[in-house]
């Protein structure tokens, strides 16, 4: 998934819950997803607009008060808020777990939607996260024994430094998949012990 695509993922679900003016999802990206923190109006606007040709989205023209202009005067603002195009897609990608998903670049936007998202797909987008993760342990592991062997005490540091970093979100992603898999478990007893009283 390209960074514009999932820009476009991390829009749609913030339109699921209401429709937006382009300040309020630059605003709201910002607060909730880390990558987005430094998102520029010259990469949001393009791709609402790229989303509003595509048919995911849609823009209402609304005169509004603006009370920072003399006398509160109206001015024109653009609001966006889903099609059924957009209601679409999103839900396909929700209930998509494929590798993109748990990829540098989109996990953040995906693990952001997790509460719109079912536990199955949820559980199964964790799990791959931490095998992509147990895999560049090995191998920062392995690039941390070459640095030493070459002596060289910074490019070994920040290998170590990378190391610790997979090493924190790895436990992080056990303790998630831990409470999701017993949230199931739950579910499930809840789910059996009720047949048995029927």
């Amino acid at each position: 998934m390209a960074k514009t695509d999932v820009l476009s993922l991390a829009i749609l679900g913030m339109l699921a819950e209401q429709p937006l003016h382009g300040y309020q999802i630059r605003k709201r990206l910002g607060g909730s997803l880390g990558p987005f923190r430094a998102l520029s109006y010259g990469s949001l606007y393009p791709c609402l607009k790229r989303m509003v040709a595509s048919g995911l989205i849609a823009a209402d023209d609304s005169d509004v008060a603006d009370a920072t202009r003399p006398g509160g005067s109206k001015r024109s603002r653009i609001a966006y808020g889903l099609t059924d195009a957009g209601k679409d897609r999103l839900a396909a990608e929700l209930a998509s777990s494929g590798a993109s998903a748990w990829e540098d670049d989109t996990f953040d936007v995906r693990f952001a939607l997790f509460g719109k998202t079912d536990s199955a797909t949820r559980l199964r987008i964790l799990e791959g996260r931490r095998t992509r993760l147990s895999e560049r342990l090995e191998e920062v592991a392995e690039g941390l024994a070459r640095m030493r062997d070459r002596h060289d005490a910074y490019t070994a540091e920040l290998q170590r430094h990378g190391l610790e970093r997979v090493e924190r979100e790895v436990e992080w992603l056990d303790k998630l998949i831990e409470n999701e898999r017993s949230a199931t478990r739950g579910t499930d007893n809840h789910t059996a012990s009720a047949g048995d009283n029927n």
